[in-house]
């Protein structure tokens, strides 16, 4: 099996050219905050987890998808930060807002007891109960990566 560093490159010469420099900052950050790197093959192109040392959980995933690349944010401390969320860019608010609900929140029965639990929040005054695989995943751009980045540092920081 390869090295994870060298999976890293062969997964960052596969994301567009404009969003090289944001990925490797958000591994780069990731990484300096304890958190361990697990790269697989996929239909699209790679997956790209990072789990949290301390809990095994994983906290963001790079995904490929046709419109471009995205991380998945899974946020176990939502809840101390959810005032964040309101500061978004519009047009990360609005992925957000679309993204499924989640049925084990609003009826357990009509979802795979196996599923964990999505979340539970308010955005803009309004509230929401969100799928955990559907809820956080935004476009990488030059306009939400910073955003992204503040993110992981709400998150990491609680």
């Amino acid at each position: 099996m390869d090295k994870p560093n060298e999976n890293f490159t062969v997964f960052l010469e596969a994301v567009d050219h404009g969003n090289k420099d944001s990925v490797a900052e958000i591994n780069d950050y990731l990484m300096q905050n304890n958190c361990k790197c697990e790269i697989k093959s996929a239909k699209n192109g790679f997956i790209v987890s990072y789990r949290l040392n301390t809990t095994k959980k994983v906290l963001a995933t790079f995904v490929f998808r046709k419109t471009g690349i995205r991380l998945r944010i899974y946020p176990e401390h939502l809840k101390a930060y959810e005032t964040f969320l309101n500061t978004l860019p519009d047009k990360m608010k609005k992925e957000i807002k679309k993204a499924s609900v989640c049925k084990r929140l609003i009826n357990p029965e009509e979802c795979n007891p196996k599923c964990l639990m999505g979340y539970d929040f308010s955005l803009d005054n309004d509230h929401y109960k969100k799928c955990r695989y559907m809820a956080f995943m935004p476009a990488l751009s030059k306009e939400n990566n910073p955003y992204i980045k503040a993110f992981l540092e709400n998150e990491l920081s609680t």
